[in-house]
This record gives C-alpha cells, structure tokens and sequence, in this order.
C-alpha cells in the first residue's frame, strides 16, 4: 500500500494540508498502538506497522520536495541515491554561485539562490500544481525531476553557507 492508498487522497505532487491533518488524526485514531493493548501480538504489530507507516506518509506529504521525490520514486522515474547528471549550463551557474559565497555577503547569496529557486519553480509551477494521474506525462514529470535535483543542489549551497 502506498502513501496515497493509505490516506485515500488522490495521487499528487501538491498536498492539500488541511485534509491531510484531518486524515492523518482519523487513522491515528484507528491504528495508534494504544489502542491495542488488549489486543493479540500479531494485531499490536500490525497496528504498530500500520502507525509508522503513517507517520512516515505524513513527513512526506508536509514537505513539497520529499512528495516529489516520493510520487517520482513511485513513478520508477527516481531511483534512491540515483547519480543524476545535471545540464552544464546550470553546473556553470552553480559554479559561479559558489565562488561568490566567497565573496559575497550571505544575504546576497541568500537572495539570488531565492530568486534562482523562484526561477526553477515557476518552469514546472504548472505541472506540479495540475498533476493528474495517467494524465501527466513522464516527459513532464522528467522536467519535475530535474527541478528536484537542481532544487537539491541550490539546498546544499544554502546548507553549506549556514553551516
């Protein structure tokens, strides 16, 4: 079963967190483990799988990134610790970024990987918030994907300048 199954919420890259919370309280009220005490091992267990799987659907499904990445998983259109290569042009634009972090003042940097963000997002805006089922092409969710991992890549920058 997966995530969406498990929250009867249609397949999407963009959660309606407002149902989501009313649908996680509902099937931690059906499945959280204390409410099994008097019940068989084998039901506890259940119970307790069931419990974290839906904590772990819920983690997905409150942040954007971690819900692509899921429905692509889902699609075998991303494969976990898959080695993507990235078009040259946005590596040289990374390269560029990163020796002004040198340079720069964090806000500044700050503020143009926001803007290269904002830049990224609104290229794959349309397919994010439209995504339908059996309707939405790999072709499209392949542009989602790149978005993900350039997305990805600007967070590391960030990461890096906090940390």
């Amino acid at each position: 079963m997966n995530y969406f199954e498990l929250f009867e919420i249609p397949v999407s890259l963009k959660i309606d967190k407002a149902s989501l919370s009313k649908k996680y309280f509902e099937l931690q009220k059906k499945y959280h483990p204390d409410f099994y005490t008097q019940s068989t091992d084998e039901e506890k267990l259940e119970a307790l799988e069931k419990s974290s799987l839906i904590n772990k659907a819920l983690k997905t499904f409150q942040n954007e990134d971690e819900t692509i990445k899921y429905v692509l998983q889902q699609k075998q259109l991303l494969e976990e610790e898959e080695k993507y290569a990235l078009p040259p042009d946005f590596l040289m634009e990374m390269l560029e970024l990163n020796e002004a972090v040198m340079e720069e003042e964090t806000s500044t940097i700050t503020k143009r990987i926001a803007a290269a963000e904002d830049e990224l997002y609104a290229a794959v805006k349309a397919i994010i918030h439209n995504y339908k089922e059996g309707v939405t092409t790999d072709k499209e969710l392949l542009e989602v994907k790149e978005y993900y991992y350039k997305k990805k890549y600007l967070q590391r920058i960030l990461d890096r300048i906090d940390g």
